[in-house]
């Protein structure tokens, strides 16, 4: 809440009969160099100032931003809203759940407990691609779904109905990026305060990286951890640095044939190699006002693939053009015009912002790309696509001798050809295509399907087609140029070779529609691309299995096979476990790849088939024309089927609304849940925060080197049958094959408790030589090695504080929210490492963990620590007096056999509690315990 005006910025803004208050960003001095993106944060600080957390020194330090200088300065930024998505969104809602509960135990009004911001939570990520290439297939796989997903699609639907200022949007109905900008994203946000209607940038932050997509509206935004996103739903800021801004300039218009997925990955390609982490990029020049705004999104979803915090285009017409598009209300386009044009945050080509760094690109330069085999940013043209894999493979596959093109070993002649080699109608023509390339072995190996038909697979073959993913499956210029080319090769009566998993996921049911309009479903589902659900699918993994005895054949034979998606995400192991290589190409190519049926092949020279009259056919032949596609855009997409799809988007499908829901304000837990539990955070808690307390007779639960992520802290993946976690599951009754994975079981702290610090890599330096969670356990004579999980239940029954020793950047990576709950939950109270990644230093500190620097030029290794010691840290005590000290004094006892002639080895560490806020947060014991404690 603003409690002051610093810069006498309150103003009013009259559009229509209305009347807005806002904050003028020419009441700062320097504003108008600014570039867009940091004028949203000024806006932010303006509209926040308490003198407190958010000062006149920081609004000033941003109005005077030095582009060239490092980032220093710490400010907190308060987004509008949340958007979360099933997976990392549970557990958010399962914490508010629970401070009901402590709210009503605390003889407050358990209804107080709100989102203070906005959230809206769009259940996308839990549809897999069980059945495909059938009619049914959707409606199959949603009820497989539901099955799988009961449990917490009830306790979301309760969320839905007890917590106000929270929608869920249910299962079937888009991926919530896509949702977000047809329908979420304001652009202008309008909020009544203090009976005052006030007008501001739409900002939010999303519990999913690509959460940058909506920058294409340009609407400020990134991806946050569970934490971050929690304290911002209940009206707490962001802490963060003010970041430098990478201008990128783009000039001219994308050539014919080129569609906005190549655009991307060479824009990926220059910003990877650029160097672009932590920073902003925005775009602009002359040429973005010829960037259609479904491009500008796919720009923006790709920002955490090249690394930016976000990647963010202003506000102009094309702006106001989609917002009337996706049914907007036009008052709603009135006021976006009129606030942006007001506040300076209208884009205007002819004046050049000052940034911290340049790059350019010259539109009409780009060429048609695919990426991979394992990473977004490995741009491959597709003209040299079929030399580079050969180069590739012999990476994937046993490095022999010549690789020869699918279907065909050199043992069969050519004017001999064997059943089911290149004479067969679902093959690709032989050639002696010899490249000078590395060689691998051909390993063609038979497969016979269920109804008989035979073909042979071989390195390279395309087992999974998938037009998938937020990046591409909502913009129409890739959607509809897709189905033109499936209208064509139907056409010339070509087919998908049998060997292929074809899935079509749309990122909303407005695809669908214009499908539908312009009649190209039936020429998709004669290729197989029937629509197999609205959801990430595919891209996060959900590609479900291969074709059976294609998948039995690979694993047979160890072939290199490959999928192509039209996602953003290639990563090695994460499309499919049968699937070494993963190629990110446009919807179009996906469906040319798979009528190719492998990467080892030549779209300039190898034909894909012939037609009715034996005439070979080749992309060329079928790769239907700019106008044609623009053509049908224009004609087969309008208002009224955003209109339509979005008027009842918060109420599903017969499935979601007969779902049997608790009621009440307080959520009933179910005993026997193995998905949603209620957490301890707030067990024992009373009104008023208990003192803090320095630390005694500590023991370490962990010493580990530098550069240790989240994702070694962090539970992720399959859960192992002879973890912790495992055993958890087992003696609940749960089969094996139902376990599922950390991440689908996020709700149930019992479960990922026992996953945190488990990573297989981890390597704790108590033991030697020693991978995954373990640790010595000094409740037992001697310390012998034991799960980290177990160690930790021995330490906190015999009421043993735990320490973490850590090395440099400790917590880098993704901003996972378990690597801090898990943390305390294991009962650590604190972590001494050489230095933190920002995000999760205040992470732990939000989960009431003191970070703890070791004195400048020190190591635990320096110091000789080795982990046995015994630890006291005193001068905590000091935040008693709403004061932090700027250090705490430790004392490490050697303990043991090896003690003898030891002497303690004591310091002053650093306290590493940087803003006023986290003084309070760490007083309470942690964030939600500040919150709860200000309601009541």
């Amino acid at each position: 809440m603003s409690t002051v005006d610093s810069f006498g910025a309150k103003s009013t803004l009259t559009v229509g009969s209305t009347d807005y208050e806002i904050f003028r960003l020419d009441a700062v001095e320097g504003y108008d160099r600014l570039p867009f993106s940091l004028k949203v944060l000024l806006e932010n600080l303006l509209r926040t100032e308490d003198g407190k957390n958010v000062t006149k020194e920081q609004i000033q330090a941003l109005g005077s931003w030095d582009a060239n200088a490092e980032p220093d300065t710490e400010i907190q930024f308060t987004p509008a809203r949340v958007v979360m998505q099933d997976f990392t969104g549970v557990p958010c809602i399962v914490d508010l759940a629970t401070m009901r509960e402590a709210m009503a135990d605390l003889g407050g009004d358990p209804t107080k407990i709100n989102p203070l911001s906005p959230a809206e939570l769009v259940i996308d990520h839990s549809v897999i691609a069980d059945l495909f290439g059938t009619p049914d297939a959707f409606e199959r796989n949603v009820e497989i779904e539901y099955q799988r997903n009961g449990e917490r699609y009830q306790f979301l639907r309760w969320g839905q109905t007890a917590f106000d200022d929270f929608k869920v949007v249910p299962p079937g109905t888009g991926i919530v990026h896509q949702v977000n900008i047809e329908y979420l994203a304001r652009v202008t946000f309008t909020r009544e305060v203090d009976g005052v209607l006030r007008a501001y940038p739409d900002t939010l932050v999303g519990t999913d990286s690509h959460t940058t997509m909506v920058n294409g509206l340009g609407v400020l935004g990134w991806g946050v951890g569970g934490i971050e996103a929690e304290a911002a739903m209940l009206g707490q800021p962001v802490s963060m640095l003010i970041p430098r801004v990478v201008g990128f300039k783009l000039s001219g218009e994308i050539p014919a044939g080129v569609t906005a997925t190549d655009v991307v990955l060479t824009i990926t390609d220059m910003l990877r190699k650029h160097g672009v982490v932590g920073k902003f990029v925005e775009f602009y020049g002359a040429g973005v006002a010829s960037v259609p705004l479904a491009n500008r999104a796919t720009i923006g979803n790709m920002s955490p693939e090249f690394g930016s915090t976000a990647a963010i285009f202003p506000i102009d017409d094309v702006t106001l053009d989609y917002l009337r598009l996706t049914g907007r209300s036009a008052d709603q386009v009135a006021l976006v015009e009129a606030y942006a044009k007001e506040q300076h945050l209208w884009h205007d080509a002819s004046r050049e912002p000052a940034f911290s760094e340049y790059l350019e690109l010259d539109l009409g330069t780009v060429v048609p790309s695919i990426a991979g085999p394992k990473r977004p940013q490995d741009r491959i043209l597709l003209s040299e696509s079929k030399a580079k894999f050969e180069q590739d493979l012999v990476n994937y596959a046993d490095a022999e001798h010549d690789l020869v093109d699918l279907e065909v070993s050199e043992s069969f002649p050519a004017s001999d050809p064997p059943e089911n080699s290149p004479a067969d109608a679902h093959s690709i023509h032989h050639h002696t295509h010899r490249s000078h390339a590395p060689r691998t072995a051909s390993k063609p190996t038979d497969v016979t399907l269920a109804d008989g038909e035979k073909f042979v697979i071989d390195h390279g073959a395309v087992t999974i087609a998938a037009i998938t993913s937020c990046t591409n499956t909502s913009n129409p210029s890739v959607m509809l140029a897709a189905g033109l080319l499936a209208r064509n090769a139907v056409n010339k009566g070509l087919k998908v070779k049998p060997w292929v998993k074809t899935t079509l996921a749309p990122g909303s049911k407005v695809v669908t529609e214009y499908y539908e309009k312009s009649g190209l479903t039936t020429d998709l589902e004669q290729l197989g691309f029937y629509t197999v659900g609205y959801g990430c699918t595919t891209c996060i993994g959900n590609s479900g299995p291969l074709i059976e005895e294609v998948s039995a054949a690979i694993n047979e034979s160890d072939l290199a096979v490959t999928a192509v998606l039209s996602g953003n995400r290639n990563f090695e192991g994460r499309i499919n476990p049968d699937v070494k290589m993963n190629y990110l190409a446009s919807p179009p190519l996906v469906i040319a790849y798979a009528l190719a049926g492998s990467m080892n092949f030549d779209f300039d020279n190898d034909a894909l088939g012939t037609d009715g009259d034996g005439n070979e056919v080749f992309l060329k032949d079928i790769w239907p024309d700019a106008a044609e596609v623009q053509s049908t855009i224009d004609s087969s997409i309008s208002t009224d089927m955003f209109d339509r799809e979005y008027s009842s988007v918060f109420d599903g499908d017969e499935r979601w609304r007969s779902l049997p829901t608790p009621t009440g304000a307080v959520f009933e837990w179910n005993d026997e849940s193995t998905y949603v539990r209620k957490p301890p955070y707030f067990e024992g808690m009373t009104a008023q925060p208990e003192p803090v307390a320095d630390i005694s007779g500590a023991r370490v639960l962990a010493k580990l080197g530098d550069s240790v992520t989240t994702d070694h802290i962090s539970p992720a993946g399959a859960i192992k049958a002879d973890s912790p976690a495992g055993r958890y599951l087992a003696g609940h009754g749960i089969d094996r094959k139902d376990f599922n994975s950390y991440g689908s079981r996020r709700g149930n702290h019992e479960v990922m408790i026992r996953g945190t610090f488990a990573n297989i890599r981890l390597r704790n330096q108590l033991l030697d030589g020693v991978e995954g969670g373990y640790t010595r356990d000094f409740t037992q004579p001697g310390g012998p090695q034991s799960f980290i999980y177990d160690a930790s239940i021995n330490y906190q029954n015999a009421g043993t504080p735990l320490v973490v020793l850590a090395g440099k950047e400790y917590g880098s990576g993704s901003s996972r929210d378990w690597a801090a709950k898990g943390t305390t939950l294991l009962g650590v109270q604190a972590v001494i490492a050489e230095s933190f990644e920002r995000i999760h230093r205040s992470n732990l500190i939000g989960m009431g963990v003191i970070p703890l620097q070791f004195p400048a030029g020190e190591t635990a290794d320096s110091l000789g620590l080795d982990g046995t010691e015994e630890f006291a840290i005193t001068g905590i005590e000091k935040l008693n007096d709403g004061s932090t000290p700027k250090t705490v004094h430790v004392v490490a006892t050697p303990t043991g056999d090896s003690a003898e002639g030891k002497a303690p080895v004591s310091f002053d560490a650093v306290v590493r509690i940087d803003t006023p806020g986290e003084a309070d947060y760490y007083r309470n014991g942690g964030i939600l315990q500040y919150v709860l404690r200000s309601l009541v």
